[in-house]
């Protein structure tokens, strides 16, 4: 067996349990060295937990793990930082009022006197760590001040500053846009250079297929096969994860739309730093069709989706729901018009995560019968719809007295979709609805939406994801800097839609 053969790392009959729930059943799992092993599976597979259990942040119940041949026990993080392991977590850990400097030094500074921080020793050891495995990044900028794609670069540091040899990415990808992500694998494979070993958590099959060397497939706690890259399809392993063919292309009749349900006319709005986000806005979604808004990240589609929804206020334009203005309506107004909304963030504005789910299905109509009478909530009645709702949308890992913070995201999305869904809005408008979602998932949510369009409301989906918008939409429209610069037909190519959404025009293909 040759060196790179040699497990660094060995997970044999891991075993997690919750109360009620078996999250890793009996899982094996290896990694070598100077390779990328994908960890694949839906959401609550338990690809999360077994890696917060080589992480330290549960205790097995069961099983043994093992770094280069020793068994080890791993009771906290710490524990896995000294023997080499790091995670990069899928919601970031990191301070945003911190420099990037002080972030990744944390807890580990260098000091004056062994008191006071040396922040320019801090400085000169990230800007040395970063040229090592070539990271592109400013040490004195402030988290808050720097790109999404700029944070994980940062928590990567942070793991390497550490002498990580093993690094864990749960969903890595999930919050990047598609050239964050290509950067990301470059960086990848550069540490694959220098001898790291990678543990690469995802749902994205071609992601997988592009950066991994072996890939594990999990499926509701079990272990269902480790393979090599090579030979392996998308379709094989959609169903290694599922348990059943998974349709990976969108199957819908052609959209019969009628009348206009939402329509927008000249629409301004103005971002947080008093620029301008959306300029002159104008578009209709009618009646049982699907829209899709393409566009490169921060062209203005979060600050139109604010508008429409009412989370922002408009400078001018009009906004009509059925034909009637609710510019100058509320939110719970707009919702009430029959305006509904999957938001793009679905911790910060889709859910409470201290609410259960009952109480986060109601969130919208609790006030409203059969929710609660003469002003008292009916807990019972908000029960017995999150139990519907819970089977309806396949909603895994809770029951409707579960906390919305424990469970995983891709189930999170489900009952904000199951929520919003429910109320029988006119007009659907879809944030980013499948972002960190399993293939699975994601065919539910597909289906779902057509199945709203074939109902007969007017769907916006909004998405920078470019073969999600190809293969949803009915219409598609493109937004650059804030201004609407295309309308295209269900016809258009990738390679048409990739210009107009850097500033070009159908002529510039040709």
């Amino acid at each position: 067996m040759s060196a790179a053969d040699v497990p660094v790392l060995e997970m044999q009959g891991i075993t997690k349990r919750f109360p009620g729930v078996v999250a890793n059943d009996g899982v094996d799992f290896d990694l070598r060295r100077g390779e990328v092993h994908a960890l694949l599976g839906e959401n609550g597979a338990g690809k999360s937990t077994l890696m917060n259990v080589l992480y330290g942040l549960y205790g097995p119940d069961e099983g043994e793990i093992r770094v280069k041949g020793k068994a080890v026990s791993i009771r906290s993080p710490k524990d896995a930082i000294d023997l080499g392991i790091g995670m990069v977590h899928q919601h970031f850990m990191l301070i945003p009022v911190m420099t990037v400097a002080e972030n990744i030094v944390l807890a580990i500074e260098p000091t004056h006197a062994k008191v006071l921080l040396d922040y320019d020793a801090a400085v000169k050891r990230v800007e040395q760590i970063a040229r090592t495995f070539h990271f592109a990044i400013d040490p004195r900028a402030r988290v808050e001040n720097i790109s999404v794609g700029q944070q994980q670069r940062v928590e990567i540091l942070k793991a390497l500053y550490r002498g990580a040899e093993i690094l864990i990415l749960d969903e890595p990808t999930g919050v990047l846009t598609p050239q964050e992500a290509k950067e990301l694998f470059g960086i990848l494979r550069s540490l694959i250079r220098e001898g790291m070993s990678v543990i690469f958590i995802s749902h994205k099959l071609h992601e997988v297929l592009d950066i991994a060397d072996r890939v594990t497939v999990l499926r509701r706690g079990k272990q269902i096969e480790t393979l090599p890259r090579e030979g392996a399809t998308q379709a094989q392993l959609a169903k290694l994860m599922v348990g059943r063919e998974v349709l990976l292309r969108v199957d819908k009749k052609p959209a019969e739309p009628g009348e206009p349900l939402l329509q927008v006319e000249d629409l301004q709005v103005i971002d947080e730093r008093g620029l301008p986000a959306v300029q002159g806005v104008s578009f209709d979604v009618r009646a049982g069709e699907i829209v899709g808004l393409a566009g490169v990240d921060g062209n203005g589609q979060t600050e139109l989706i604010d508008a429409l929804t009412g989370l922002t206020r408009i400078e001018s334009g009009i906004i009509r729901v059925g034909g009637h203005d609710v510019t100058r309506d509320s939110a719970r107004e707009r919702l009430d018009e029959g305006i509904g909304h999957i938001p793009e963030d679905r911790q910060r504005r889709g859910l409470v995560l201290d609410f259960t789910l009952a109480e986060n299905v109601g969130l919208h109509d609790y006030r409203k019968e059969p929710n609660s009478r003469f002003g008292w909530l009916r807990p019972s009645r908000l029960i017995a719809l999150a139990r519907r709702l819970l089977k309806e949308f396949d909603v895994r890992g809770g029951t409707p007295t579960t906390l919305a913070s424990a469970l995983s995201g891709g189930n999170q999305q489900k009952v904000v979709i199951a929520r919003e869904v429910e109320r029988d809005p006119r007009v659907l408008v879809a944030g980013q609805p499948t972002r960190g979602l399993d293939v699975g998932a994601i065919e539910f949510v597909h289906r779902r939406l057509v199945e709203e369009r074939d109902e007969g409301r007017a769907v916006l989906l909004v998405s920078l994801e470019l073969e999600e918008i190809m293969s949803l939409s009915d219409r598609i429209l493109v937004i650059f800097e804030g201004q609407i610069v295309g309308e295209y037909g269900a016809d258009v190519t990738e390679e048409e839609l990739g210009v107009a959404m850097t500033g070009g025009t159908r002529e510039a293909v040709a």
